[in-house]
């Protein structure tokens, strides 16, 4: 790609770079695998940069991007023996903004958000988020009258789990 639209990744990128913490947060348990995670959604969005035609909001397609990474590649069995593909983006000048999220109350939501199933985890984590049945609809493929269904479930479920905690 060009340096050009290095630049224009790198102005779209960042000022959701929290959005991809977010979802690493809620799809691993540790600050390792948050990273790698990070580090891959940020691999996946980059190559895909340029099927990014402006039809959606950047966010939208980030989030879908990034949601279809992490339900992927924690869905796939661990294998020891991983292959890697070389990429490089080392001429990104991007910074890797940390995310904390401290706070008791945070980090019990946290702990019952992982154990939703994956779809369960998006809804919340975009409802959390104040997106839009419609937006959410569109990130998930689905429509907005299930993303409303799907939705009520989630936070059903989570409810739930919180209350037997």
């Amino acid at each position: 790609m060009s340096t050009g639209q290095e630049k224009i990744f790198i102005e779209f990128f960042k000022p959701n770079q929290k959005l991809i913490h977010k979802i690493c947060r809620i799809y691993t348990n540790n600050a390792e695998d948050h990273e790698d995670l990070f580090q891959e959604i940020t691999i996946q969005l980059w190559k895909s940069f340029s099927g990014f035609k402006g039809e959606a909001r950047f966010s939208t397609w980030m989030y879908r991007v990034a949601l279809n990474t992490a339900i992927t590649l924690f869905r796939k069995p661990q294998k020891n023996n991983a292959q890697t593909v070389d990429i490089d983006i080392s001429s990104l000048k991007m910074e890797y903004e940390s995310y904390e999220d401290d706070g008791d109350k945070l980090q019990k939501m946290y702990k019952a958000i992982y154990t939703l199933s994956d779809v369960e985890k998006a809804l919340i984590m975009m409802y959390l988020e104040d997106k839009p049945y419609k937006e959410i609809g569109e990130i998930l493929g689905i429509t907005e009258g299930n993303a409303r269904v799907k939705m009520n479930r989630a936070k059903n479920n989570l409810k739930n789990i919180i209350n037997t905690k």
